[in-house]
């Protein structure tokens, strides 16, 4: 991230943002090209108990302002409601849209699939439409179009080397040779998801956008039929067009349901084709209301109770959803907390409890917000990926390292790698219920908001509020609720650990005893599931702020089980006639697997970072410009053993092979610099200035350092260190003692 405005000049990305025509491909792909290690790799969401398998899905379709204008120097627009989505666009008008690694690691970290767009719109686009097709061929004496995997091969690699997971195949400009280039095409998308697959892996998408038709003309069907059924069926999936009838869903559906079913089957023998379902065909939902059914914005809702995700099947592609930054942005005041109250309207519904958004009357009924249609997916096993967030939104107006601010940004920043978890159990409000007996007092409300104030790591915290009526009950003095805030997916029979970093407020005369605790969390009732919960162990940090870690583990007869993370909160009165108002402020949430219990001869590994090197820029660029790369270790305490026989069974050490704890993992990296002068090379490093973090480009263990991210007049100094701080996917920041750091004098003298 990098907060002090780093441009995009050729220092900050040696990998091209998109592809404007094949032959820019090509002349890519002529050069070698690494993958890059900075992207997260897709880890699929676990099934559990209640979730439906026949419900409609919700994609995404992303296009701001043309795509790939997002600047890292100011607030930009950012999608927060992934646990709903099981796939997401990256949209623009170029040939080949590769989406930014930025954005990839938002949509991997909460298990969503992220797509880039190939597509041909214009009267250029004819020849690379037959191109596509044929590769490099350059004459072809057959009757039919010859059919090569050169351009499948490619799209699958650059998908394999950017770390996305397929794309959205957008044909709308007529096939010059008409039926025999259609059937070609449908060919070659098979091509195409054949090698995604191998490249990529089995979780790989190729997504036909209702278009072009089986004889090459261009005519949106707005619907699934004969005319379009060929590419629905060389594809994983449909994004029908968005000018439908109302009662087009419908005839989709039966039009589906009296197809053959051993076409939609796949093939099973290979699984190279998965079978295709009414979850399949997505049906389009433009959220500017261009020809909509519905008229779009918050309108949106009659054509998701049209689509009927839950009952018919059907599921939707909502495209265009920045229409509430892009539509609001110019109107007097308007500002980022406008906007998120704009948004979260639109996408989980009014804040408070109660509150009516106006619509103009319909037959679909009042108001639902967008997530009401859908499935609240919990994000992959902590098991296999470990769940970290500090509630970013990816904007802030400040950053903080363990609740120390150490950069005011007064125009803002964007950083959609540092998004996260906004909790999705406390949106449009939280759900707060008694605890442990059956009271007759009305449940306290409660309200969530994103408060960039203050933060433990990052740019804000998570701001829960909660109102007590008064009371004259005999027991009112003290009252206890439970507070969920995320809910997670975790394996039966593990032991998870959650660390939580949070701060609390409330009113004179009011006092908190409150404990992080894990429940179950279900859409049904399952009496299958146990949960075992230890004690929490509370710590004191600094600035305030307290942690509180717990252990537990589900036992399910399913393999894998829901639960909440959230709080059991006692709150004592002195005197509960009176109303009160408490507040607690969430800086950063972790859950992985339970640290192994500590054998006198197992061996852990603590992170540390081993060493960093800086690469002064070519010329004519300033005196500290240039790129930092470091790398990451395991560090071992020192060991004694003693072997007396060599029969002796046990041995010398024992290592933890397990996944989670093989080699430690980070999740970005804090960067800061300090003057050097003299032949000096010690300093205080506690005076060392933030300059920003890692995640632009999504390289790994990389920084490029540019004039703008450097304190004013630092050039003026005859040296510089770099000071690189490392911050685990558990939320652990090193202390500098475990840091590295690297100096650099102008003209390279040490």
């Amino acid at each position: 991230m990098p907060l002090r405005g780093v441009g995009h000049s050729g220092l900050v990305s040696d990998e091209e943002p998109y592809f404007k025509s094949l032959a820019e491909l090509d002349a890519w792909f002529a050069q070698p090209h690494e993958k890059l290690l900075g992207v997260l790799p897709y880890q699929p969401r676990p099934h559990t108990d209640g979730q439906s398998d026949s419900r409609g899905r919700l994609m995404v379709c992303h296009d701001y302002r043309g795509g790939y204008t997002e600047s890292p120097s100011g607030l930009c627009y950012t999608f927060n409601f992934w646990s709903f989505c099981d796939t997401f666009i990256y949209f623009s008008h170029n040939r080949v849209t590769v989406p930014p690694s930025t954005w990839t690691n938002a949509a991997h970290k909460q298990g969503t699939k992220m797509l880039g767009t190939l597509i041909f719109e214009h009267s250029e686009s004819q020849p690379e439409c037959l191109q596509i097709i044929v590769g490099q061929a350059q004459s072809n004496t057959s009757t039919t179009i010859p059919l090569s995997k050169r351009y499948a091969v490619l799209l699958a690699e650059l998908a394999h080397q950017r770390g996305f997971d397929g794309y959205l195949l957008n044909f709308e400009y007529k096939l010059k040779s008409g039926i025999e280039q259609a059937r070609a095409l449908a060919a070659w998308i098979l091509l195409l998801r054949a090698e995604l697959r191998a490249k990529v892996g089995p979780h790989a998408q190729a997504v036909w956008y209702d278009s072009v038709i089986y004889d090459g003309r261009v005519r949106w069907q707005n619907r699934l039929n004969s005319y379009n059924l060929p590419f629905f069926l060389a594809s994983d999936a449909l994004f029908v067009n968005y000018f439908w009838a109302p009662g087009y869903p419908t005839l989709t559906t039966q039009y589906f349901m009296n197809l053959d079913p051993t076409i939609v089957a796949g093939n099973t023998l290979t699984d190279t084709i998965p079978p295709l379902t009414l979850q399949s065909i997505l049906m389009g939902i433009d959220v500017w209301g261009r020809g909509q059914y519905g008229d779009g914005g918050f309108g949106s809702y009659r054509a998701l109770t049209r689509i009927d995700p839950e009952f018919l099947g059907l599921s939707a592609a909502v495209f265009g959803p920045a229409w509430t930054w892009e539509s609001e942005e110019g109107k007097p005041g308007w500002n980022w907390d406008q906007w998120w109250d704009y948004e979260r309207k639109l996408w989980v519904g009014p804040p408070k409890s109660g509150d009516i958004i106006p619509v103009p009357d319909a037959p679909e009924g009042p108001f639902k917000p967008v997530t009401q249609f859908f499935q609240d997916m919990s994000p992959p096993d902590p098991a296999k990926f470990a769940f970290y967030t500090f509630f970013s939104p990816g904007v802030g107006h400040a950053w903080f390292v363990d609740g120390k601010k150490v950069l005011d940004a007064e125009k803002g920043w964007t950083d959609i790698d540092k998004q996260c978890s906004i909790g999705n159990l406390v949106w449009p409000r939280p759900s707060p219920v008694w605890e442990g007996d059956e009271r007759v007092d009305e449940v306290p409300t409660a309200s969530s908001s994103l408060d960039m104030t203050d933060a433990y790591n990052g740019g804000n915290t998570l701001k829960l509020s909660i109102t007590c009526a008064g009371s004259a009950a005999e027991d009112a003095f003290f009252k206890c609720i439970w507070l969920p805030v995320q809910s997670l997916t975790v394996t039966s029979g593990k032991s998870y650990e959650a660390c939580i970093i949070c701060k609390t407020t409330a009113d004179e005369g009011v006092y908190l005893d409150f404990s992080i605790f894990a429940k179950l969390h279900s859409q049904v009732a399952n009496s299958n599931v146990d949960l075992a919960v230890g004690q929490a162990t509370v710590s004191d940090l600094s600035q305030g702020w307290s942690q509180q870690t717990l252990e537990f583990s589900a036992s399910s007869a399913l393999g894998s089980a829901s639960v909440a993370i959230g709080f059991v909160i006692g709150i004592i009165t002195e005197d509960p006639t009176i109303a009160c108002n408490l507040s607690i402020s969430l800086g950063q949430l972790a859950v992985y697997p339970s640290p192994p219990r500590l054998l006198p001869t197992l061996s852990l590994g603590t992170p540390s970072i081993l060493w960093a090197k800086f690469a002064h820029a070519p010329a004519p660029s300033k005196a500290f410009e240039g790129v930092i790369t470091w790398d990451t270790s395991s560090d071992f305490l020192p060991i004694e053993a003693a072997i007396e026989s060599p029969e002796d069974p046990n041995p010398a050490w024992i290592l933890n092979d397990t996944p989670a704890y093989r080699f430690p993992s980070f999740a970005y990296f804090n960067i800061y610099v300090l003057s050097l002068s003299g032949s000096s090379q010690s300093t205080d490093q506690g005076s060392a200035v933030f300059i920003g973090t890692t995640g632009l480009d999504g390289r790994a263990n990389r920084f490029y350092i540019e004039e703008q991210c450097l304190p004013e007049r630092f050039d003026e100094h005859e040296g510089i260190r770099f000071c690189v701080q490392g911050v685990t996917d558990r939320g652990q920041v090193l202390p500098l003692e475990r840091c590295a750091v690297v100096d650099y004098w102008k003209g390279g003298a040490l």
